[in-house]
């Protein structure tokens, strides 16, 4: 597995491209696996004291699933992660995902504003769900539609965990790859979960920032065949 690839270096944060398969921070669980504050912490030691739990997380202010790809900030000074912070709680930060699901989607563009909880006895969430359910906004835009899948840009308007691949999969329109909430159309040619923070822009003492992850190369080696 690759790993991540730097973006930009601020005084107070950091932008960087995470791959696909990499955890963001450790879990409850002890793991020998590499993540991604493994790699914050050797080439930015500072970030090593930054955070409200520097101990497990440092410098995080908002995460990517593990089987997700794209573009991430993490802090780089604790004036750096108090202001983010505030910037993600406030919902003054706009992202953009692109993501390959199942089927013809119908309308091609459109909110979803249904809660998400977590499902009893479990880590998975549903808006089905009333257990510790929170609000949960997203919108879509279908970038390109063929036979079997769309090439959609979903804009998190919240920021609950796995939320989008809840949300589109709520439609009947999951992520190719996702085997959590697809596991029964998981196709054994599709490597990765289709799911990836393409775009990032905020605005931090009075400057604008906004940060791009290329659509990986797995979504149109997949899209490409299909065309034809």
């Amino acid at each position: 597995m690759e790993g991540p690839r730097r973006i930009d270096v601020q005084r107070d944060f950091i932008v960087v491209e995470k791959p696909a398969g990499l955890i963001v921070h450790p879990g409850p669980h002890p793991t020998s696996a590499p993540t991604l504050v493994d790699w914050v912490v050797r080439h930015f030691p500072e970030v090593a004291s930054v955070g409200d739990a520097p101990a497990v997380r440092p410098g995080i202010v908002h995460r990517l699933d593990r089987a997700t790809s794209g573009v991430m900030l993490v802090a780089r000074t604790q004036a750096g992660f108090d202001a983010l912070k505030r910037l993600f709680q406030e919902r003054e930060v706009s992202k953009e995902y692109r993501a390959i699901v199942h089927g013809v989607l119908h309308p091609a563009s459109g909110t979803i504003n249904r809660p998400i909880g977590i499902k009893p006895h479990t880590t998975k969430r549903s808006v089905f769900s009333k257990q510790m359910q929170k609000e949960a906004v997203t919108r879509y835009e279908v970038v390109e539609q063929l036979e079997r899948v769309a090439h959609v840009a979903a804009f998190p308007e919240t920021g609950r965990t796995h939320q989008i691949r809840v949300h589109l999969a709520s439609l009947g329109h999951p992520v190719l790859g996702d085997d959590i909430y697809a596991p029964k159309r998981r196709d054994p040619a599709v490597a990765r979960l289709m799911l990836h923070a393409h775009k990032i822009a905020f605005t931090l003492g009075g400057v604008e920032y906004g940060y791009e992850s290329p659509v990986p190369d797995a979504f149109e080696a997949l899209l490409a065949p299909l065309r034809a």
